[in-house]
């Protein structure tokens, strides 16, 4: 998926010259049109992405919008039929990642995104004609299996059309929309709320049909928009093509040389499993997934304590969300920047361990400290995904290695949204001692996994330069002397 066989010379493109005159214009024109090529890429792959994730997380969280609707009391679902509901969504979420990947090459990328975006909007219509528990649960499960996909898919496919020092800032794009879906979504219900009781179909239903029939629209536009490679992008010229091939493909940019034939190799599972960066990377990631779940359980309860009314405590919670999107942003560019991710992590992480350390120790008679607490805690969760994202996938070629690092990757880090449910009882509110404890002994951990990371790392580019890969010269993969991990 990287891009066939061409016959441009990566090597011409993007590099500086050391004198002026006619190299110097053609380093300047290549330039110009490098600008040219991501703006177009830009505006042309990353909003059809940015609208899959809001449909996803629409679809997803939808359940809590048609609650309030009572949609559990005309089910006669019981508290803890409700919750496996929600969790059922979970299972077979995880499941379908790795598989996911390994299939998105062969059946390309716009026919197999947008037949998981058309199946998940299709269950998340048949959620709003359900009448009993059996039917609920089921198509929780379904609608998990149908997403799991989506986002190793995106990360993977956005591996193959920007090249390495790109890569975090349209992954950081992509989260932060993810808040904004959560905003949007309760604005989204209030307006579909309004219909009432028609059709024969209570409110709480037609949240269900109109947002399971928006997320089979957005299907149909993303096989249409979606290009599979940069060689079949019709909306770029031939010489953008050619420039964007140059760019990506071979080990100088971070990809397989022979990624565009590669053929499926259970020995390239096998590679992605057994590699040291896989795991570490996905072990910090599990813990800040477990902040990120975690956030939403306690901060309303925080904010209530300020004095503030329910209706008000809703506008409160923006400003640390706010604020993590414009720091993951400025952070995933920084990142993108200076080229490095783990060590960009070592400097965010540590803002998000102080807020929990403080807050799982304060005397709940200091909201207004709590509330700070919070800012900071989401500011350094946050901004923290974009960099363990991109890292793995930087650090991980040819493409069936890739696409298996990068799905297990977000399958273990999934788990932390099981987890969360199950460290914030209500019981222990509003302190939530045990509760940030732990989770703040996932983040002190996973900060030493990513210390570890960049160590090894700089051992393996090290051991490169001394010749200790000499062997795997000619492999066209992440083993290749020449082949510079990221730290």
């Amino acid at each position: 998926m990287a891009g066939a066989k061409h016959e441009s010379d990566p090597r011409k493109y993007g590099q500086r010259p050391s004198d002026r005159g006619v190299e110097g214009n053609k380093y300047l024109e290549t330039k110009r049109l490098t600008r040219k090529l991501l703006r177009k890429l830009d505006t042309r792959i990353l909003p059809v992405f940015v609208l899959l994730v809001l449909c996803s997380f629409l679809d997803r969280t939808n359940v809590g919008n048609a609650k309030v609707y009572n949609m559990d009391k005309e089910l006669g679902l019981s508290s803890l039929q409700y919750q496996q509901g929600l969790a059922a969504f979970y299972p077979l979420y995880i499941a379908a990642e790795i598989p996911s990947n390994l299939v998105l090459k062969k059946i390309t990328p716009r026919i197999w995104i947008a037949l998981m975006t058309f199946l998940w909007g299709l269950f998340c219509l048949c959620l709003g004609f359900v009448h009993n528990f059996d039917q609920f649960i089921s198509l929780r499960a379904l609608l998990g299996l149908a997403e799991g996909g989506l986002f190793p898919g995106m990360v993977l496919y956005l591996s193959t059309i920007y090249t390495r020092s790109e890569l975090a800032l349209r992954i950081g794009v992509l989260y932060t929309s993810t808040s904004l879906s959560s905003g949007f979504g309760g604005l989204l219900a209030r307006a579909m709320g309004a219909i009432g009781d028609r059709g024969g179909l209570t409110a709480w239903r037609w949240i269900f049909v109109i947002e399971g029939l928006f997320t089979m629209v957005c299907a149909v536009f993303t096989y249409f928009m979606l290009p599979n490679t940069l060689g079949t992008a019709s909306f770029l010229t031939q010489e953008e093509r050619d420039l964007g091939i140059a760019r990506q493909v071979g080990i100088e940019h971070g990809t397989g040389n022979g990624e565009g034939h590669e053929r499926f190799s259970w020995a390239e599972v096998r590679r992605a499993l057994l590699y040291p960066l896989t795991w570490m990377t996905a072990y910090a990631y599990f813990g800040l997934l477990s902040a990120i779940y975690s956030i939403g359980v306690f901060l309303p309860t925080i904010i209530l304590g300020l004095g503030y009314t329910a209706n008000e405590a809703q506008l409160m919670t923006v400003p640390p969300y706010a604020t993590a999107a414009c720091t993951t942003l400025a952070v995933a560019f920084i990142s993108d920047r200076l080229k490095v991710r783990g060590l960009v992590m070592l400097c965010t992480m540590p803002i998000a361990i102080i807020g929990y350390a403080v807050i799982a120790n304060i005397d709940n008679g200091y909201p207004k400290v709590k509330y700070g607490m919070t800012i900071m805690m989401a500011a350094g969760i946050y901004s923290s995904v974009p960099p363990v994202l991109a890292w793995l996938s930087n650090n991980s070629a040819g493409h069936y290695k890739r696409a298996t690092a990068a799905a297990l990757q977000l399958a273990i880090a999934n788990c932390g949204g099981i987890l969360s449910v199950f460290l914030y009882p209500d019981v222990d509110g509003p302190s939530f001692h045990r509760g940030h404890t732990i989770v703040l002994g996932l983040l002190v951990s996973g900060w030493f996994f990513i210390l570890a990371n960049v160590l090894i790392c700089m051992r393996i580019n090290k051991n490169k330069t001394q010749g200790k890969y000499d062997q795997y010269t000619g492999r066209g993969d992440d083993r290749e002397p020449s082949f510079k991990l990221v730290l």
